[in-house]
């Protein structure tokens, strides 16, 4: 055997020897998380063990502690990927500075619908959060902080005039992004419904309301 033929085949057990430390083939990191996920939102998060989670990917519980310490972890990461999303929305719309307060607010309406389309799993379990452990406490406490940034949105496009005013902001901003949340429950990505055309949707609906109606001019007969 040759010194080349040799150093590929060294390679390759070592190849071998990685991937079956990994666990079976499919399962790495993202696999594991997209599971719990899809078992957290179908049984609870409480109802849901380590056990149930290395059954569903077919692997033992030792396997399974390859890759997570425990289910805690996998919350935090799941509702990580839900929060980062919508953090990252705050911040780019923090950056339109160029925007009227109006199209700022329309930016992070549609950008909140694309986020909770590419993150629907995730975003999911982040709704049905209720606090029951240091993890969801701290997603609560993001979560709030994104909503009062969200809230103050609403409030700069109602100062500005671009939206009715006859509303507080705080119920607006409510129904606009409560809005948003329940397409959880209903929106499908293998459905007749596109991404792009639900955000379209879901924007012209909500502000073809809210925007202020020009002043009525009172016209007198002569």
């Amino acid at each position: 055997m040759s010194t080349d033929a040799g150093t590929a085949t060294s390679a390759e057990a070592r190849a071998a020897a990685g991937r079956a430390r990994r666990g079976r083939p499919g399962h790495d990191q993202a696999a594991v998380l997209r599971c719990a996920i899809e078992l957290f939102n179908s049984q609870g998060y409480d109802g849901t063990s380590m056990g149930d989670l290395a059954t569903a990917l077919g692997v033992t519980k030792s396997a399974l502690y390859h890759h997570v310490p425990g289910k805690e972890a996998l919350l935090a990461e799941a509702l990580d990927e839900a929060l980062a999303g919508l953090e990252r929305l705050v911040t780019e719309t923090r950056r339109e500075t160029g925007s009227t307060a109006y199209e700022r607010l329309r930016y992070a309406v549609r950008r909140s619908v694309e986020v909770l389309i590419a993150h629907q799993p995730a975003v999911t379990l982040l709704l049905r959060v209720r606090g029951n452990s240091p993890v969801e406490l701290s997603a609560l406490a993001r979560r709030r902080a994104i909503d009062t940034a969200l809230a103050s949105l609403v409030a700069d496009a109602v100062t500005d005039g671009t939206i009715r005013g006859d509303l507080p902001p705080a119920v607006i901003s409510r129904l606009l992004f409560g809005s948003v949340n329940s397409l959880v429950e209903w929106y499908r990505p293998d459905g007749p419904v596109a991404p792009d055309a639900l955000a379209d949707a879901v924007t012209a609906m909500a502000f073809d309301g809210l925007r202020a109606s020009p002043p009525k001019i009172i016209g007198f007969s002569a």
